[in-house]
């Protein structure tokens, strides 16, 4: 009988010791984790800089996350969706066109950010945060070499041609796009979302004849990362001036306006490569049907 006895709590403790790892790992700092662990982790109290657009005298902190072990994770699906900036409920994101002492856009405000060395970009190819790029690199992206007329100030004050570097306009970004994990947390019996990167997405501009050729990925950013930025920066509130909202309360109460442009799959590709037109709309208002009525269909009435 003590043998027994002994052999249960050895069992006991190892399973209990393996248990305290595993959930161990929610609660150390996020910078330690793996970009899977990282998905769907809690909060970090980090100290965060004042900014000059943030409306007190004090800095906010993120709204922390609820807490969650992986293994309660019993369902995701791993989307990416497009905000286009032409909308009306996108537009306190994409202004104002030139920073005020009140307000600035979310592109100023992740370009300052990225050259004060306080966020890391990564390549717009790789959306896994695993390829950094120096801002110099970011820089070179939309500036471009040009060619204007200036009058001479001495006599007979002739046109002159003269060189200039254009530099990277913040308003040619006309859409962000997001990935983002939806996932079914078994502890709390809901239905949960996190951000984990977001993509400014600019006109690609013919330098000759001016025509929009297209949109031009920038970089990707890690949103857990940009997170303590937007908390700090007032945003545009309409209907009540006095309102204090953040750029992060936007993403956190999802008040923008989006639609899924890809969905996790074996494939590895966009809605956009398999069909088109109102057929594409559809499937992506599908991926999302799909995944309200998976947490539905878990009930019974």
């Amino acid at each position: 009988m003590k043998t027994i006895n002994f052999i249960a709590g050895i069992l006991l403790l190892t399973v209990s010791a393996n248990a305290q790892s595993i959930d161990g790992i929610y609660n150390e700092p996020q910078s330690n984790y793996s970009i899977k662990e990282r998905v769907y982790n809690i909060s970090d109290y980090e100290t965060i800089q004042q900014n000059p657009w943030h409306n007190d005298n004090y800095s906010r902190l993120k709204i922390p996350y609820s807490y969650l072990r992986e293994a309660d994770v019993m369902w995701s699906r791993m989307v990416w969706r497009k905000l286009d900036m032409r909308e009306k409920l996108n537009h306190p994101i994409y202004y104002p066109i030139e920073a005020t002492q009140q307000r600035i856009s979310l592109m100023q405000l992740m370009l300052q950010a990225l050259s004060e060395g306080s966020l890391t970009a990564y390549d717009p190819l790789n959306d896994e945060f695993t390829t950094p790029l120096s801002y110099s690199t970011i820089k070179n992206f939309g500036s471009q070499i040009d060619t204007i007329y200036v009058p001479n100030p001495e006599p007979p004050y002739d046109l002159e041609m003269k060189i200039v570097q254009k530099e990277f306009d913040p308003s040619t970004v006309k859409e962000f796009r997001i990935k983002e994990v939806w996932f079914f947390d078994k502890q709390r019996s809901v239905m949960d979302v996190r951000i984990i990167g977001i993509c400014p997405v600019a006109e690609n501009v013919d330098p000759a004849s001016g025509e929009v050729r297209g949109m031009q990925p920038l970089f990707w950013v890690y949103f857990p990362e940009l997170r303590s930025i937007l908390a700090n920066t007032r945003v545009f509130t309409r209907f009540n001036g006095n309102m204090a909202m953040t750029y992060d309360d936007i993403f956190w109460k999802r008040m923008f306006s989006s639609y899924i442009y890809k969905v996790q799959n074996v494939y590895d590709r966009k809605i956009a490569d398999y069909t088109t037109g109102i057929n594409a709309m559809l499937e992506s208002e599908k991926v999302q049907n799909d995944i309200f009525n998976y947490e539905m269909d878990l009930w019974e009435y």
